[in-house]
């Protein structure tokens, strides 16, 4: 079961990826920052690290900003794409968790939504 999980819109996709607010329970402290990276390993296995921000004052809005639009353009999501995050059992380092990221994509027929697809992008160097 995904710790997260979005149908993308076109923010998400062209500017920061934002985050509900329960899925920072699991997360380390910002320790008074309003700033952390985020690790998520994909189906390729490569770890892509994400800065996860908050506002400094008022609604705190959790957001993904650098490096999720390097990962956005890798897979080429568009919007009405899914992305879940999953947090990894087998932990490298205990206080720095590790999440699974996977992406899917909507199955239409003739209008018709049937479910969703995994996105394989290429693999990455």
């Amino acid at each position: 079961m995904a710790e997260f999980s979005k149908l993308l819109t076109k923010t998400d996709v062209h500017k920061r990826l934002s985050l509900p607010i329960k899925f920072f329970k699991p997360l380390p402290s910002f320790k008074g920052g309003h700033v952390q990276d985020l690790r998520a390993i994909d189906e390729s296995g490569f770890v892509w690290t994400f800065q996860c921000s908050t506002r400094k004052k008022g609604h705190p809005k959790p957001v993904l900003s650098k490096g999720w639009l390097a990962f956005a353009r890798h897979k080429e999501l568009k919007n009405g794409d899914r992305v879940n995050f999953l947090k990894e059992k087998h932990q490298i380092v205990p206080a720095t968790p590790l999440y699974r990221i996977e992406t899917e994509r909507e199955i239409k027929i003739f209008g018709v939504i049937f479910g969703y697809s995994p996105i394989v992008a290429p693999f990455h160097e």
